[in-house]
């Protein structure tokens, strides 16, 4: 099922339409005639922990168009555990009161930051991550097992303290970092050839974004399940996936799972480097915004709950 807009008084949400193909369905059937890739081998080969990013944001029907590109020239392969290709995630990201990694990515400082708990809800099981800038625009990534509540740091504040006092941000140690926004998705990872071991891309569908306070007390919510968000991860060299991208005319874009979700759901906050994309591909009328919470997965396939399954806890 596909997500279509409805409009009660003065919130909007998303009602799903009887029959239609979700975006997930779509991309897992674009991708099915590639061989599979077992995560041992992933992560062996394209751990990339620390490496070049480039995201696209397309619509389902152009990432299909792109997906069926990739099966037929190239050798990639997708992430299969126990059958499965498809995985949801849960991202809990934390800031400041006065939202301080929000701000320093908003205007492109070098030494920019952010913090959150990732939940792989197949399996229920949670890492701590601290993404920081290194040079060159390489993105690096650090983590650890976060056994606890994903919505607090708990004992894991030591790691955040360490890992950003390391990685030069300014008083690290007295941060205050509270939960604030949480996206959701499901996931789909490529495993792309190389001479250096590859790349690896994943593709993105079905991303809804939840603030649970705004300045005003309210909750809000924003689902995007037009759109597909593909990103690439690997060294400079482009990828096979990004040369077809181009070729099929899809340039990277500035887009932050939290910055934008942020910009989205607090038109007071600065928008400035995800303002074209929110121009292009968020403010169309399929996107979907609600005051209510989202809805469980078995109502809205945008949104998947967790349930026990396996981890794909290299990505």
């Amino acid at each position: 099922m596909t997500a279509a807009t409805v409009t009660t008084g003065s919130s909007t949400t998303a009602r799903a339409v009887p029959g239609a193909p979700t975006a997930h369905r779509r991309v897992r059937d674009a991708l099915h005639p590639l061989d599979a890739v077992g995560l041992d081998e992933l992560v062996t080969s394209a751990a990339l922990l620390a490496r070049v990013d480039r995201k696209y944001v397309l619509t389902v029907d152009d990432a299909v168009a792109v997906l069926g590109g990739l099966v037929t020239t190239g050798d990639a392969r997708v992430l299969q555990i126990d059958g499965e290709r498809q995985f949801g995630y849960e991202s809990v990201y934390f800031d400041t009161p006065d939202l301080v990694s929000f701000h320093l990515t908003a205007t492109r400082r070098r030494r920019r930051f952010k913090v959150r708990t990732r939940t792989y809800l197949d399996s229920g099981q949670s890492f701590l991550e601290v993404k920081t800038r290194a040079a060159r625009g390489v993105t690096l990534k650090q983590r650890e097992p976060h056994p606890e509540d994903p919505a607090t740091l708990g004992e894991g504040d030591a790691f955040v303290a360490k890992t950003l006092a390391h990685e030069g941000v300014p008083s690290a140690s007295h941060l205050r970092l509270a939960p604030g926004l949480v996206s959701r998705y499901r996931r789909t990872t490529l495993h792309l050839p190389g001479p250096d071991g590859g790349a690896r891309a994943t593709v993105d569908t079905g991303l809804a974004w939840e603030l649970a306070t705004l300045p005003d007390g309210a909750p809000a919510t924003r689902a995007v399940p037009h759109l597909v968000i593909v990103e690439t991860k690997g060294g400079s060299t482009p990828s096979g996936l990004d040369r077809l991208l181009w070729r099929h005319g899809h340039r990277p874009e500035r887009i932050s799972k939290y910055g934008t979700g942020m910009a989205l759901l607090r038109p007071d906050l600065p928008d400035g480097p995800w303002r074209r994309v929110i121009r292009r591909h968020l403010t169309e009328p399929s996107s979907t915004v609600s005051c209510a919470a989202l809805a469980p997965a078995d109502h809205d396939p945008t949104t998947p709950t967790r349930t026990r399954g396996h981890d794909d806890r290299s990505l």
